[in-house]
């Protein structure tokens, strides 16, 4: 048995949203930790394929499952798939997520609760069923993508609905710790700041003012992050290292929200 407390060798992890971004990028640390990895996803199947490739030919076991986490039995047939394919269920990351920014006056209310289902629902669907593995096992570790946007009201993007909805995220992993400790299921979250993906790439090319002067200066590291940087948060959470850390939200956002 190894003596190093992040290996996650013969543990079975899924990742929610796991074709590109921050997703994709914990897919791998959790494989690179020995982890094998379900590489969720809602229409990429090209993506997905080649995140489960990509772990594949670095001795890694993957495969992908195609599931809309706001759909109840897409949920539960994500936990059903994993324990057929794998036989159990280590580790939840609920990292898939939307943002469809708009003024509030000017949200629809479609926007509103479709972000709610995919980042709170989806959130409680595929945790609730993951928790109904993990009792039966007795042991795991889930881990939500929350964000710092569900501690603050950060500037100058307007979107209501996603600050709500990862507040409630947050509250979410507290209360799932408190009821599943018992059960030996640890319940935490992250909360990235601003990090370099697809989307953030997006807003640079369209406002570059707003990345420059807002989301880096914003940062006491004066920069937004990569997704790198939260692959070792998300492998401590995972691994026995955090045998005693339980409903916390650990902020990673370069200290834009110390001021």
């Amino acid at each position: 048995m190894s003596n190093d407390i992040f290996d996650l060798t013969g543990r079975v992890a899924i990742v929610t949203g796991a074709s590109r971004g921050i997703g994709e990028e914990l897919a791998y640390g959790l494989a690179d930790r020995g982890a094998s990895v379900v590489v969720n996803y809602q229409s990429a199947a090209d993506r997905a394929a080649r995140v489960v490739a990509a772990i594949e030919a670095k001795g890694g076991r993957a495969i992908a499952i195609k599931g809309d986490v706001s759909d109840e039995q897409d949920a539960d047939r994500l936990i059903t798939e994993t324990v057929a394919a794998f036989g159990r269920v280590d580790i939840l990351i609920n990292n898939a997520g939307i943002v469809l920014p708009s003024n509030a006056e000017d949200t629809p209310l479609d926007d509103w609760r479709r972000t709610m289902a995919v980042n709170l629902d989806g959130v409680f669907l595929v945790s609730r069923a993951a928790g109904r593995q993990m009792i039966v096992q007795k042991s795991g570790s889930i881990i939500s993508v929350g964000s710092m946007s569900g501690r603050i009201v950060n500037w100058p993007f307007r979107h209501a609905a996603y600050n709500v909805s990862k507040a409630g995220v947050h509250m979410l992993t507290k209360a799932l710790a408190t009821e599943w400790a018992e059960h030996g299921i640890r319940v935490n979250a992250i909360a990235p700041g601003y990090i370099r993906t697809e989307l953030t790439d997006e807003v640079l090319r369209e406002h570059p003012d707003v990345v420059a002067n807002h989301w880096a200066k914003g940062a006491v590291q004066d920069r937004i992050g990569g997704t790198k940087e939260l692959v070792g948060a998300v492998v401590y959470l995972a691994s026995d290292a955090a045998s005693f850390t339980t409903g916390e939200v650990i902020t990673i956002d370069g200290g834009l929200t110390l001021r």
